[in-house]
């Protein structure tokens, strides 16, 4: 019986220990939020991701608007990257991000963007549509929604704090 009890406690823990994903419903408003709060993101993150290992790098807010790199590579080979940029319209914010290959070809075309909607903020969390960014410690956690021909599955990322 204390087996179970505390095996139930740990999978609860494990679901609610760090945020899951969350979705905008068809016809939903994006959240409210203002992308001055986001400050606990700013800093230089690595830890494995996809397979290999990544990077990010968040700078300041400045006027609205906050910039942000990232990079992956496996057994030592640049793979991607990306251009980040949160963006500040109005009462709430975007993710905007596009991707390069290793030889800089865009992904998306010169006009698009992948485009995450804000769905809520929290003290030192934020939910947009398909990917949650947390904080804890020295830790950054980011929860990813990514989408195949097949189907819909979560990629996980647990980044510490790092020096440049």
């Amino acid at each position: 019986m204390k087996t179970s009890i505390l095996a139930t406690l740990l999978i609860l823990t494990s679901f609610t220990a760090f945020p899951q994903v969350k979705h905008l419903v068809e016809g939903q408003a994006p959240g409210k939020g203002n992308v001055s709060d986001l400050g606990w993101i700013q800093g230089y993150w690595t830890g494995p991701g996809l397979g290999g290992q990544c990077e990010e790098v968040w700078m300041p807010a400045l006027d609205g608007h906050m910039i942000g790199t990232f990079r992956f590579w496996n057994d030592g080979k640049l793979v991607f990257s990306e251009f980040m940029h949160l963006i500040q319209e109005g009462e709430t914010l975007y993710l905007k991000l596009k991707h390069f290959g290793a030889d800089l070809k865009p992904w998306e075309e010169k006009e698009e963007w992948t485009v995450f909607q804000l769905i809520e903020m929290g003290e030192n969390v934020v939910y947009f549509d398909g990917l949650t960014m947390m904080r804890r410690s020295d830790e950054l956690v980011i929860q990813l929604t990514l989408n195949d021909e097949e189907n819909q599955h979560a990629e996980e990322f647990r980044y510490q704090r790092g020096e440049l």
